[in-house]
């Protein structure tokens, strides 16, 4: 079977990479893809909104199922699009995936079953806001309610950092439509944690976790980012935490979906923050997380597109278990200066090493040009490695990266340490 992933960054480059594993697969298109996905897969300069030329492409090359990478298209209804001409596609109908368009909607499902969460009011009049966050007190959380690229969350520690906020999102548009109502949440302390699940309406099998880094600076400092990097497993959050997140938390956002005539399928993210009261739900994402996918995905021992096609036939809970290496995996992002404001691309990327059973580069924001492979985003590589324990793979993710270069790369150098720092001298 053919398979399209439609995307371009390092999570789609990790799907690519992972299903071409699968014996079921012979073939790995990629729309529009990038320089480091065209190594491994047939890239076609086909727009991620454009799901008519997508749609051709299927039939044209007899593609047997698609896989959406990104939100934005899924949130315009490609899933429904592909569907309603009878092109398996893996992900979720647009109905389902406001779990992640719309924070105002996942907070007020999260409220209506008593699934936990932060304290929260969403707004579009400045003035009400304002007088909130007064009435809150600070830290607060400020949100955009819908889709900002990983960019539209504010985690302000003063209420000056919150009013500024507010004004940059409702008074100056910095987001857009996006940014038309924010959500002022409750800020909550503790371990984050992602778990992203497999599910096909009532089914769910959550993958391992990871622990996700979103500010840009070491330390957990400066503004939010859409990820500099993951690691997985996250030794220092116990099993029965985990476990507890799964029962209270990610099955019954499952039910709720179908409660509400919304039924989820393809890849739930639940972003959580393990809280002295136990798990509470930061965010939901309506697909893999990047960078996490990077790290999960190279821990999966059984085959992804079988998993896949069990999503879309509705049979997730006819699967044999499935399976996870014990292995440790780090991923650190290679950024452009700048990010996540302005930032150049064009800068020659040097030193890009061989992929190798230990450690794979994931393109995210690159592409080629007069035969050099250049930076073209925000975030441009992942470098992820494998290990027998974190401290192995942090080592060799880190050794990795001293031999690549880029003008103005910039990289945080503590992804891992959060959990090696609680583990003392055991070794995880």
């Amino acid at each position: 079977m053919k398979v399209l992933v439609v995307g371009s960054g390092g999570r789609e480059h990790a799907l690519v990479w992972k299903l071409n594993q699968s014996p079921l697969v012979s073939e790995v298109y990629c729309a529009p893809g990038n320089a480091g996905i065209a190594s491994i897969a047939r890239c076609e300069a086909i727009d991620t909104e454009d799901f008519a030329g997508l749609a051709d492409l299927v039939n044209r090359e007899d593609i047997g199922m698609t896989v959406i990478g990104p939100e934005n298209p899924l949130l315009d209804g490609i899933v429904d699009y592909f569907e309603e001409r009878g092109l398996p596609v893996f992900g979720p109908r647009k109905n389902a995936a406001l779990i992640e368009g719309s924070k105002t909607f996942a907070k007020d499902l999260m409220k209506k079953y008593g699934i936990p969460t932060g304290a929260y009011q969403s707004f579009t009049d400045y003035e009400e806001a304002l007088a909130y966050i007064k009435q809150q007190g600070a830290p607060i959380v400020i949100k955009a309610d819908g889709l900002a690229a990983g960019k539209g969350v504010v985690v302000a520690a003063t209420l000056e950092e919150a009013v500024d906020a507010i004004r940059y999102m409702l008074q100056d548009g910095a987001f857009g439509q996006a940014g038309s109502q924010v959500v002022v949440e409750e800020f909550l302390q503790g371990e984050e944690m992602t778990i992203l699940s497999f599910v096909d309406g009532t089914t769910v099998i959550p993958m391992v976790p990871s622990q996700d880094h979103k500010p840009v600076f070491n330390g957990d400092k400066g503004p939010n980012t859409g990820g500099m990097g993951t690691y997985s497993p996250v030794p220092h959050i116990d099993e029965q935490v985990v476990q507890k997140a799964v029962e209270t938390i990610v099955k019954p956002t499952a039910r709720a979906m179908v409660q509400e005539g919304r039924p989820f399928r393809g890849i739930l993210y639940t972003g959580l923050m393990i809280t002295e009261k136990g798990p509470m739900v930061i965010e939901y994402n309506a697909r893999f997380g990047d960078p996490e996918t990077q790290v999960v995905l190279p821990r999966l021992k059984s085959d992804l597109a079988e998993i896949f096609l069990a999503v879309i036939e509705g049979n997730l809970d006819k699967l044999p278990t499935i399976e996870w290496r014990e292995e440790a995996a780090v991923c650190v992002v290679m950024a452009s200066g700048g990010y996540p404001g302005p930032y150049d691309k064009g800068h020659v990327i040097q030193g890009l090493p061989n992929n190798t059973d230990t450690v794979t580069v994931f393109h995210a924001g690159t592409a080629s040009k007069d035969g050099e492979i250049v930076t073209a985003g925000g975030r441009v590589l992942g470098v992820t490695a494998i290990g027998s324990d974190l401290y192995e793979a942090q080592d060799r993710a880190y050794t990795a990266i001293r031999s690549i270069s880029f003008d103005g790369a910039h990289y945080r150098s503590d992804i891992g340490d959060k959990a090696l720092r609680q583990a003392k001298n055991k070794r995880v």
